[in-house]
């Protein structure tokens, strides 16, 4: 598995514990449990923003990666 693919990889876990997070704090009616989870989502999202800055720099560093799509 090349760098590029463990990356994005990454990225989809990340995405999916954003959801999962967002879909926690509407499921329940406690508000400081709702408040944990939209600060997670948040922190998540910003990840999220980090690595898909880190897969774009590795794609355009690194153009054999785009010929594999």
């Amino acid at each position: 598995m090349t760098t590029v693919n463990k990356l994005e990889q990454a990225l989809a876990s990340a995405k999916g514990l954003a959801a999962d997070l967002k879909t926690f704090s509407m499921d329940t009616d406690n508000q400081e449990a709702k408040t944990m989870f939209n600060q997670l989502a948040t922190t998540m999202e910003n990840a999220i923003q980090q690595i898909q800055g880190r897969v774009d720099f590795v794609k355009n560093e690194e153009p054999q990666y785009n010929q594999q799509q």
